[in-house]
C-alpha cells in the first residue's frame, strides 16, 4: 500500500489517493470522522478547531460500502477558505489585490528553509503546504488503516504521556481500557492527577503567549509475529516506525519498547526473555523491546512514542530577519494552539496505524480481503506449532 496527500492549509481541501487496499474492506464513513473528530479535540486547541467540523469525503475505489481495489481518494475539505479565496487563488491575480505575502520567516518552521530551496519570495507557498493542518487527510488514511486492522483482531491505542514538566504515571490497563479512558480526558491521559497537572500548565503557557510539547505513545496489540525484515535496512519496521513518527509535523525525537531508557541499564534489564506456553506458542516476559527485535514484530504489542516539540508561532514571539529588507523584527502572531499534544497523540495513531496495515499487506500479499485473512490464519496457526 502506498498514499500521497496533496492540498494547502488555506487551500479549498486536503486530498489523499491510497492505492493497494484490497477489494472487500467494509469501510465505516462513520469510524474514519470520529478519528478525524478526535484530532481536533483536546485541551489547548486554538480556534481553527471551532470553525472547521472536519468531515472525509471518498470519492473513488468504495462502492456501496466496500473497497474495490481501485485506488481510494480521500478528502477533507477547508471550511476557511472561502475567506482565502483569492489569496490562495489558482489562478493569476491582479497586481494590488489582497496576496498577503509573507517575507518574515518565523522561526521553527519551515518558512526559511523552504523559500530558499524553492526560491520562493513568498513565503506564504511554503508555509501553506508545511502546516500541521496537513495532518488531517493522514488521520483519515489512518483511520482507513485502522479498519483493515480490525479485520484481524489488531487494535491501536495512543495516550499522552508528557505534557511540559509534567509526566504521568504508567498506569497498566487492558488496550480497551485505554482507548476509553484516554478518549474521556482532555489531554489523552490515564493518570487524572497528571491530567490535572498538564491542564493547569496548559492553560498557564496560554496566559504567558507560550506554548508546551510533550511525548506521546502508540501501543499496537494482536500483531502477527515476524512483520518486517532483518535482511535489508528499508525492511526494518522499527526502521519504518520511527519514519512514520518523525513524519508529523513537530516532531523531533522517537523511541522504541523503554528506548532510551536501555542507555542507563544492563543488558540483564533491558532485553526479554523468551518463555513458551502450550497452545500459545513462544513469547517475552517482558516487553522492553516493545515488540520489536531485529526489524521484526515479536508477536508482543508494539509500543513506540514520539517527542512533539512546543509550537512554534507564540503570543510573545522570538526575533527573526524579513527576507526583503533584512532587518530584525518580532515574528508574526497569528492564531494558534498553546498545545497540540492530545491532538498528536490521534496524529501518532495514524500513521503508525498506516505502517502496520502496510506490512500486514506485505507479508499476507492479496488482491482481496477474503484471502488476505486465510493467508494471516495459516501464519497465526504455523507460528503457534512453531
Amino acid at each position: 500500500m502506498r498514499y500521497l496527500t496533496a492540498g494547502e492549509s488555506h487551500g479549498p481541501q486536503l486530498t489523499a489517493i491510497i492505492e493497494g487496499v484490497p477489494s472487500n474492506l467494509p469501510i465505516s464513513f462513520e469510524k474514519i470522522n470520529e478519528e478525524l473528530h478526535r484530532r481536533q479535540k483536546g485541551h489547548g486547541r486554538g480556534r481553527r478547531m471551532q470553525i472547521e467540523k472536519d468531515q472525509a469525503q471518498i470519492l473513488s475505489g468504495v462502492r456501496h460500502g466496500f473497497t474495490t481495489g481501485a485506488p481510494i481518494t480521500m478528502v477533507v475539505e477547508n471550511k476557511d477558505w472561502t475567506h482565502w479565496r483569492n489569496i490562495m487563488s489558482i489562478e493569476p491575480v491582479e497586481e494590488g489585490e489582497d496576496r498577503r505575502r509573507v517575507s518574515r520567516p518565523r522561526p521553527g518552521h519551515a518558512d526559511l528553509n523552504g523559500a530558499i530551496k524553492y526560491n520562493q519570495r513568498d513565503m506564504r507557498n511554503i508555509l501553506e503546504r508545511s502546516s500541521a493542518r496537513e495532518t488531517a487527510v493522514r488521520v483519515a488514511v489512518g483511520a482507513l488503516a485502522k479498519q483493515l486492522l480490525e479485520q484481524f483482531g489488531i487494535k491501536v491505542a495512543g495516550q499522552v504521556r508528557q505534557i511540559g514538566h509534567v509526566i504521568a504515571k504508567e498506569v497498566d490497563l487492558p488496550i480497551d481500557e485505554i482507548i476509553a479512558k484516554t478518549e474521556e480526558s482532555p489531554v489523552r491521559v490515564l493518570d487524572k492527577e497528571a491530567e490535572a497537572e498538564m491542564m493547569a500548565l496548559i492553560d498557564k503557557a496560554k496566559e504567558d503567549g507560550d506554548s508546551l510539547g510533550g511525548t506521546v505513545e502508540v501501543i499496537v496489540e494482536g500483531v502477527p509475529v515476524g512483520l518486517g525484515s532483518h535482511v535489508q535496512w528499508d525492511r526494518k519496521l522499527d526502521g519504518r516506525l520511527a519514519q512514520a513518527i518523525m513524519s508529523i509535523q513537530a516532531f523531533k525525537g522517537v523511541e522504541i519498547g523503554i528506548g532510551f531508557e536501555a542507555a542507563g541499564r544492563p543488558g540483564s534489564q533491558v532485553h526479554d526473555e523468551i518463555i513458551w506456553e502450550d497452545g500459545k506458542g513462544f513469547s517475552r516476559s517482558t516487553n522492553r523491546a516493545g515488540g520489536l527485535e531485529g526489524g521484526m514484530t515479536t508477536g508482543m504489542p508494539i509500543v513506540v512514542r514520539g517527542v512533539m516539540k512546543p509550537i512554534p508561532t507564540l503570543y510573545k514571539p522570538l526575533q527573526s530577519v524579513d527576507i526583503d529588507s533584512k532587518e530584525a523584527f518580532a515574528a508574526t502572531i497569528e492564531r494558534s494552539d498553546s498545545c497540540a499534544v492530545p491532538a498528536a497523540s490521534v496524529v501518532a495513531e495514524a500513521v503508525v496505524a498506516w505502517e502496520i496495515a502496510r506490512v500486514m499487506c506485505e507479508e499476507f500479499q492479496s488482491n482481496h480481503l477474503e484471502q488476505m485473512i486465510e493467508n494471516v490464519n495459516k501464519h497465526r496457526e504455523y507460528t503457534e506449532k512453531f
